[in-house]
């Protein structure tokens, strides 16, 4: 299936359309909305501890009674809702809390199925103290009335302390139920339909194996198909068959498995085309179908529940539906809800109900009991001293092997013992003096199914019947002494009843039994339940907790799955693989594979192209050489064929069939190859091949993926040229190709095809030989090839670079292999990462290489040491390995380091971003990271400059955001610190005793904000993940895998951060007044390593190890580049609008660069300079025009010597002011 076609992109878009609307409309806390009576429980310690107070952030906790071994906290809730997480917390300021549990839900609270995380691990972890959330986001929403939390360990040395909450939404539907006998069409309305596009969903819930869901079909032999087989679900469609080609359209696929367990499972199928996603329960498998048609065609209706006509075609075996549909959606149509309003384009035939009867198969309640651990057992009282004995009780199993019942006969007479093995049920009666009566039952019984057993036992036979079948009773005439016990244990003998007379040796039963019958009447489980009947340890009842552990099959290349207790294992033999997955193969991957073997001889040997891929193992020719291995591939069609009577409208197409292998397989021999090449010959009579120069071929061929090529052997490839053309010796110059002159003679054109990506030759299409004595020959020769083009395509890395490649996604399992060689300590291999998981490979020192890989599980790290130093510019090999059942590492010779996975693990590298190098360093004490965002004249710059636009943002902060990891094992240290030319500071520190702390100065208040991030200690080796975020007075503080912790900054203080002006890494050397706090913790500075730091979008160890001149990053000391093991950044799950980590695109940053700074440093200036001009113009004029009033005035006359002063007239002065004026 070409995952880069258009449907599938339509497909994967509208899936994570759907995903994201139903992520955005459902995760509303559910328990959270409810009364106190919803909450029930199996006890409670006393009032103070009821299940009342068991709702998350309660001031209290639910904790049950002591004697409680197996507690649940349950909330039935006001509606039926769509699930998609929970949470939960210990008892409120205590030590109680829960480390493991189960999470249980159903329709009704007397029946129960377990939520099945990916692995079919089916708890939880739980709490680490009493007041953190542990949050799990379900991996697929669950329908479900009423839910249930079975407290499985708990702090130790204290007691069980629970709250809970439940996220989703109040989920609405429309119900119609099937007795067998009935069905629901919709007919359409144009009385067929033909589509391009299709979208049905719908949900079911069944106690029947089998049952028709869904069909329709058309004239011309397209058809689509739901149905029920063997408690799988079976999904069939045929977009057409062609009769000439030979081509079926029949395409099929299976998923799930034990589906009629009378709970709902949710079916969504979409197609584009030919493109088609099938999803059951979350779980999606994408296919393409068969055949060379994209429409759907169907006539007349679509049927729902099963066919009553006679006009039943193909599927007369298929018996009809017998449970309950909801919300049946065909291309955007409510059937039920035009059903329900009796729309006259439907119709129902049969017992159809609008509702969902619980009880379908009336005679057979479903009240199953669960085995779950090996200390699980029932003890049921008999009717001691009855001659005859009877026991009927349904089971179903995955496990091969299990105790079913032990039974003492009175008075010492013996025992009955009946227990699973390999399928069969073994029934041994042990008399007192006698010889022990031994005999099997039933085959198959292992399957998953629910399988009767029903055992008579008298004085002269014992009758065992299976599955009620008339074929299957087992009568055995033996003499016996029969008489009945009074205790009958079912499921295992554990020792905590061997001194009450159980002393079965048989492993204990792993499944579920129901109808339980012991001397012939029916045992009440639910007085077994509240200990008025009989005993029990570990039970789960109301629940049938079984897990097919092969569904999903994760044993690769077809192995068969097994099934074991706890786990599975994959039978590898006749794949041509090995390995615990059947991962790895068994077979090089080319000749030269077995040249470097040793092989010397020429002969036939099987390959394996692609390793451990899709591609199955097949057989080719080698050709052995003294320096060179050949692989040779032949073909059916290497003699010379012969074509007349072709033309364009109707060519001549050859195709060219290898043997035993198919295209793909083929394709992967000239990829890995260093070389191939394939021989091609065009013989002509009076027929064009190429066409050249310019005109339109009338002959070419196709390669890999049956692309047309318009070259022929010997040419490049787009050139439309044969060999000659190339080399300019065409029989006519005028041409490419000899056979372009169109001769009454014959030529020839022939070379070999060299470009390993257009091979192998798939198709010969000839299409001018219907000309008058027109005759066209050709031949196709062997694929040939050799060498391997894997081997030392080498790259060289400096400080910065990187390649970069496409995400790499195997899926369950995966192998990695590389040379390197190199004279650093450190560094990164290759790392690739995902919403969840990443893998890296990493050389963390001299001496040792690591694996780092999330799984799901968390992050965990896999190392080798080498003997000798790695950075010594020699070459070595390293490989790794991950899969569901252990990671391994490997460097040159040295064995294998092994970290098995526990059992029920899940493997999920669901890897979207690109393969590339996280930039970090390794710091030696002392070694520091200078990162200036402003100097102090861009700093009074932008101080001024909000002082003039109070609106502007860049200087002053209200919100950062903050992203680094960091490992070490000294203590103490300051990671990061932020300084101001203010008062204000931020500074994340590592105290002496290993504690992480944060701590905020902002404005004048005398207190600064601290947190203590983490109390344990954080010095400890590892790689730990920091994330804080702050928005005005909210701050958001996350430290690896613990929940978000959310508080506020005092109302008296600050909200701002004021004229930011240099970020330290490592260790604090700044001018000025240093917090004495901080002070205490910044000698001798961090040594250890910091990676993916980021500050607002700023990356300044980006800056300093991937830019040789940046005058804003200096570096004291050693800093090595390595991502040191850190852990990714991990993408939130959380919708934008709700994501304390997401900050707004209007969110205020700051940290400037020196130019932007000089610019606006400036601009401001310009500013400043331009009014202060300005004012100097202002005086300029203002004392000018003064002047010039005192200069205008009248002078008064210089008085004589003893003389009077003579009085002045003012009006005799006018004449003189004004001549005055005019002069000027």
């Amino acid at each position: 299936m070409d995952r880069g076609s258009p449907g599938v992109a339509f497909l994967s878009l509208l899936l994570l359309v759907a995903i994201s609307c139903s992520a955005e409309r459902c995760n509303e806390p559910l328990v959270a909305q409810e009364y106190s009576s919803s909450m029930t429980a199996s006890s409670y310690y006393s009032y103070s501890y009821s299940p009342s107070y068991g709702k998350l952030h309660s001031r209290g906790g639910w904790s049950p009674q002591v004697s409680d071994r197996l507690p649940w906290l349950q909330i039935n809730l006001s509606q039926r809702s769509k699930i998609t997480a929970i949470a939960t917390q210990g008892t409120y300021n205590s030590y109680d809390w829960v480390t493991k549990y189960l999470f249980l839900y159903g329709d009704r609270p007397d029946n129960w199925t377990p939520f099945y995380q990916q692995g079919h691990n089916w708890t939880f972890a739980g709490n680490r103290n009493s007041d953190d959330v542990v949050r799990h986001e379900l991996w697929r929403p669950v329908l479900a009335r009423s839910v249930r939390f079975v407290a499985l360990g708990w702090n130790v040395n204290r007691y069980v302390g629970l709250r809970v909450e439940v996220y989703g939404c109040y989920y609405d539907s429309d119900m119609v139920s099937f007795d067998g006998n009935s069905s629901l069409s919709y007919q359409f309305q144009d009385g067929s339909t033909r589509t391009l596009f299709d979208s049905i969903s719908f949900n079911f819930k069944t106690m029947a194996q089998d049952g028709l869901l869904l069909h329709s079909e058309g004239e011309e032999g397209d058809y689509i198909t739901v149905e029920l087989q063997g408690a799988k679900l079976l999904f069939h469609i045929n977009l057409g068959s062609s009769n000439i080609h030979s081509v079926s359209g029949d395409t099929s696929i299976k998923l799930g498995s034990l589906l009629d367990d009378q709970h709902w499972h949710m079916v969504f199928i979409e197609r584009y085309g030919q493109d088609l996603n099938v999803t059951l329960d979350g779980h999606v498998e994408r296919l393409l179908t068969n055949g060379d048609f994209d429409h759907l065609d169907l006539n007349s209706v679509i049927v729902f529940g099963g066919l009553n006509t006679t006009e039943r075609l193909r599927l007369v075996d298929k018996p009809n539906f017998q449970g309950c549909m909801e919300n049946i959606m065909y291309n955007n149509i409510s059937v039920i809800d035009l059903a329900r309003a009796r729309y006259s384009q439907t119709q129902t035939l049969g017992n159809v109900h609008f509702r969902c009867h619980e009880f379908l198969h009336k005679d057979r309640p479903f009240y199953p009991i669960t085995f779950a651990t090996q200390a699980s057992f029932i003890q049921v009282p008999g009717i001691p001293m009855l001659n005859q004995l009877s026991v009927n009780f349904s089971f179903r199993s995955l496990d091969t092997s299990g105790l079913l019942l032990f039974s003492n006969f009175s008075e010492g007479l013996g025992w009955l013992e009946m227990g699973l093995s390999e399928g069969q049920i073994n029934i041994s009666f042990q008399q007192t003096g006698k010889k022990r009566l031994e005999f099997a039952a039933g085959s198959n019984l292992t399957d998953g199914h629910w399988h009767s057993v029903q055992l008579l036992a008298r004085m002269d036979s014992v009758v065992a019947v299976i599955d009620e079948r008339d074929d299957s009773p087992i009568r055995i005439g033996h003499t016996l002494r029969v008489q009945t016990g009074d205790q009958y244990y079912f499921g295992g003998c554990p020792t905590s009843v061997k001194n009450l007379g159980c002393f079965s040796n048989v492993s204990m039963f792993h499944g579920c039994m129901q109808h339980i019958h012991v001397d012939n009447y029916l045992v009440d489980l639910e007085l077994v339940k509240r200990r008025q009947l009989g005993r029990y340890a570990e039970m789960l009842f109301n629940t049938c907790g079984v897990a097919d552990r092969c569904t999903p099959n994760l044993c690769e290349h077809e192995g068969i799955c097994l099934q074991t207790s706890d786990n599975f294992v994959c039978d590898c033999e006749r794949t041509g693989y090995t390995g615990p997955t059947c991962h790895n193969s068994l077979y090089p991957e080319s000749c030269e594979g077995y040249r470097k073997l040793g092989v010397r001889t020429s002969g036939n040997y099987t390959i394996d192209p692609d390793g451990s891929g899709p591609s199955r193992p097949f057989t080719v020719h080698c050709r052995m050489t003294e320096k060179k291995a050949w692989t040779i591939v032949y073909h059916q069609q290497q003699q010379e064929v012969k074509v007349t009577g072709s033309t364009l409208e109707k060519p001549f197409v050859g195709h060219i069939q290898y043997y035993n292998n198919t295209e793909e397989e083929i394709s992967a021999i000239t990829l890995a190859a260093e070389y191939c090449e394939q021989g091609i010959s065009f013989s002509c009579y009076r027929s064009r091949l190429l066409n050249s120069p310019s005109g339109l071929p009338f002959s070419w061929w196709l390669g890999r993926g049956f692309e047309k090529h318009f070259y022929w052997g010997g040419a490049t490839p787009g050139s439309q040229r044969c060999a000659c053309g190339m080399e300019k010796s065409c029989t006519d110059p005028k041409y490419f190709c000899n056979c372009d002159a169109d001769y009454r003679q014959w030529k020839t054109d022939r070379g070999f095809l060299t470009y390993r990506e257009d091979l192998p030759v798939t198709k010969v299409v000839v299409g001018d030989t219907n000309r008058s004595s027109s005759e066209a020959r050709f031949t196709v020769g062997a694929l040939r090839c050799y060498g391997d083009g894997g081997s030392w395509n080498t790259a060289s890395f400096v400080s910065g670079n990187y390649l970069q490649f496409p995400s790499f996604n195997p899926g369950p399992s995966a192998d990695i292999s590389l040379y390197f060689k190199t004279t650093t300590s450190h560094g990164v291999f290759l790392e690739n990462s995902g919403y969840r998981n990443f893998i890296r490979l990493e050389l963390k020192s001299e001496m040792v290489v690591a694996f780092s890989f999330d799984v799901g599980d968390g992050p965990e790290e896999l190392q080798v040491e080498s003997e000798t130093p790695l950075n010594d510019d020699a070459w070595h090999f390293l490989e790794a390995e991950i899969n569901v059942k252990f990671a391994r590492l490997r460097l040159d010779e040295s064995p294998w380091r092994l970290r098995e996975a526990p059992p029920q693990s899940y493997v999920s590298l669901k890897l979207d971003r690109p393969l590339f190098i996280v930039i970090g360093g390794y710091f030696e004490p002392g070694t520091y990271v200078r990162y200036g965002f402003q100097t102090p004249f861009t700093a009074a710059a932008g101080a001024f400059a909000n002082m003039m636009v109070p609106i502007s943002h860049g200087f002053n902060s209200t919100s950062e955001e903050i992203v680094f990891s960091f490992k070490t094992s000294q203590t103490p240290s300051v990671l990061m610190y932020i300084s101001s030319f203010s008062r204000d500071y931020l500074a994340v520190i590592i105290k002496h005793d290993g504690s992480l702390v944060l701590r905020y100065q902002l404005g004048s208040f005398p207190n600064p904000y601290t947190r203590i991030l983490v109390k344990d200690n954080v010095a400890d080796g590892k790689a730990h993940w920091v994330n804080i975020t702050r928005r005005d007075r909210d701050i958001y503080t996350q430290v690896d895998e613990h929940p978000v912790v959310r508080d506020k900054i005092s109302l008296w203080g600050d909200k701002n951060f004021d004229s930011p002006r240099s970020l330290f890494l490592g260790r604090v050397m700044e001018i000025g007044v240093l917090d004495p706090e901080i002070q205490r913790f910044n000698s001798p500075g961090f040594t250890g390593c910091l990676a993916g730091v980021n500050f607002n979008g700023i990356a300044p160890l980006k800056a300093a190890l991937r830019t040789n001149t940046n005058q804003t990053v200096e570096v004291l000391g050693d800093l090595v580049e390595s991502n040191c093991g850190a852990v990714p950044i991990i993408l939130s799950s959380v919708l934008l609008d709700e994501d304390p980590w997401a900050l707004q695109p209007d969110t205020p940053r700051f940290g400037y660069d020196y130019l932007t700074g000089v610019i606006i440093g400036v601009i401001v200036a310009l500013i400043l300079f331009a009014i202060l001009a300005l004012l100097v113009l202002l005086f300029l004029y203002y004392y000018r025009h003064k002047g010039s009033y005192h200069t205008n005035e009248a002078k008064p006359l210089e008085p004589s010597n003893g003389a009077k002063p003579v009085s002045l007239k003012k009006d005799q002065n006018l004449p003189q002011i004004l001549e005055e004026t005019k002069t000027e």
